[in-house]
């Protein structure tokens, strides 16, 4: 059970100090509540306009755009050297010249409100609010932080339309470099295989099958000649004349038998008169001359070994010729086979470079799509018809202070007196361990005294005790508001002492 009594006599005793702690606290109170200049706070309403001409596809994902949009502008509105600048340029603190730079920066901080409201279907609008003891200089900070707001939205905008052309234009110019590169290679290779591309596969193989049946051709009549030459020279040996039945003809004969074979049919065709005709029959005289004048030279007793080795010359003029066309056959069958190997090999490296001119070629035209919509972007954004924020309600001049709550601020400094006075009687209660109770004696010692013999006073010690408490209260209550008197018009101004207490405490 709570002795009342008790604590009682302990609050009549610790009152003095309680009742000073409780008196200086109230009084910091009042004096800041009484002393707190007066605050006016004035704020300006910016509205996101939509953009007047819609960009393709730029419906979807406008509101985190212009979100972070704003965010943008926002921290740029609220670095050190922006809001260091104004405060210089409207002398914020003309009235409190010993603030260093990082106090000015922190109390604008504190002083400057940016606060937005969107939502779906629903227009997006900022406000801009600035608190300062000047009316005056709280609507110029805000209409300046405004005009920040406006040029600062312009500026990104249009930056970033051009940043982006940019970087498109030079992602075309990379792409179309790259594209003529690719092109030159392509050139390239075809002209070094020239005769080995999958488009000449048809005709190598065509040509392939062309020279192997010319080539068996002339190996024919290669042979032909050969065995026709040894049973000449044979027959000669045998019987001294290269005369008979079976004998072929010569080259001449034939000819002239050809000719002759020629103009009969081209007679049943054309007229003696005819230019063909005459052709004809004049060829074959002089063909019929020629061997007149090969058999008169041929006369006599040599006549049948000049007729061999005239014949054996000419089968070896025309071997000698079909040799050296078989000899170009051969070399170009091989080229045209080594043509014909190389196409899948070279089809395959083809293939791949033609692949890389088609990747280049997609990627160049998705560049020239993004690029001719950069230059759309850039173009409206220069002329302002894209998304763009417009001051709904400038900031004026406040007529009334909106603060400080005087009221809220005595409450708080005598609040913290009753605080500081409860916790010094609690305090003193925890670091006191003497026995003053029968109670405490059982339940620290573990026993039951008989019987407990209180100090009793004597009435003048009684009178003594009670002039102290009462000189020390009277002392407490006379002293104490001389004292912060004295401080606050010889050292320092107790609102301005419990600023700097709270500031180095770090609580504001």
């Amino acid at each position: 059970m709570i002795d009342l009594r008790f604590y009682w006599s302990l609050l009549i005793r610790r009152l003095p100090i309680m009742l000073a702690l409780f008196i200086i606290c109230a009084t910091f109170g009042a004096v800041s509540a009484i002393r707190a200049p007066s605050t006016y706070t004035t704020s300006a309403r910016l509205l996101v306009e939509n953009p007047q001409i819609l960009q393709q596809g730029a419906t979807s994902g406008r509101n985190d755009t212009t979100a972070q949009g704003l965010d943008v502008i926002e921290q740029q509105l609220l670095t050190r050297a922006n809001l260091i600048d104004i405060a210089n340029k409207l002398n914020v603190f003309a009235a409190y010249p010993g603030l260093s730079v990082d106090e000015r920066l922190q109390w604008m901080r504190n002083a400057t409100s940016i606060r937005r409201s969107s939502g779906a279907n629903q227009a997006t609008s900022m406000t801009v609010s600035f608190t300062s003891t000047d009316p005056r200089i709280a609507a110029s900070v805000v209409n300046e932080l405004t005009t920040l707001i406006l040029s600062a939205n312009t500026r990104n905008r249009v930056g970033v339309a051009e940043e982006r052309l940019q970087f498109f234009q030079q992602e075309v110019e990379r792409l179309s470099a790259d594209l003529d590169q690719q092109n030159a290679r392509i050139l390239e290779f075809k002209q070094s295989n020239s005769q080995s591309l999958p488009e000449n596969l048809t005709y190598n193989q065509n040509r392939q099958s062309l020279l192997q049946e010319r080539i068996s051709r002339l190996e024919s009549e290669l042979s032909s000649l050969q065995t026709q030459r040894q049973d000449m020279v044979r027959l000669f040996e045998e019987t001294g004349n290269i005369r008979q039945t079976a004998q072929p003809q010569t080259v001449e004969e034939q000819q002239l038998a050809q000719l002759r074979a020629e103009l009969s049919g081209v007679l049943s065709i054309y007229a003696e008169s005819s230019p063909r005709v005459t052709s004809l029959r004049n060829r074959i005289a002089a063909a019929e001359r020629q061997l007149q004048a090969q058999a008169g030279a041929a006369g006599g007793a040599g006549s049948e070994t000049t007729i061999l080795d005239v014949s054996l010359s000419q089968i070896d003029t025309r071997m000698t010729a079909l040799q050296s066309e078989l000899d170009q056959a051969n070399a170009e069958l091989a080229t045209v086979q080594a043509a014909v190997s190389a196409t899948a090999t070279n089809s395959i490296t083809l293939g791949a470079l033609e692949r890389d001119q088609a990747n280049i070629q997609t990627r160049y035209n998705a560049a020239v799509a993004d690029l001719s919509q950069a230059r759309t972007v850039e173009r409206i954004e220069t002329s302002s018809q894209g998304q763009r924020i417009t001051v709904l309600e400038a900031a004026g001049v406040p007529n009334y202070p909106s603060g400080p709550n005087r009221k809220k601020i005595a409450a708080m400094g005598v609040g913290l007196g009753l605080g500081l006075a409860g916790g010094f009687f609690v305090l003193m209660e925890i670091l006191n361990n003497s026995v003053r109770r029968p109670g405490e004696l059982r339940s620290r010692f573990q026993i039951t005294p008989l019987a407990v013999i209180p100090y009793i006073e004597t009435r003048q010690e009684r009178r003594h005790r009670r002039t102290v408490t009462l000189a020390l209260i009277a002392a407490v209550m006379v002293l104490i508001p001389l004292g912060l008197v004295a401080l606050h018009t010889q050292y320092m101004p107790l609102d301005v002492l419990a600023q700097k207490v709270v500031t180095r405490l770090g609580l504001g």
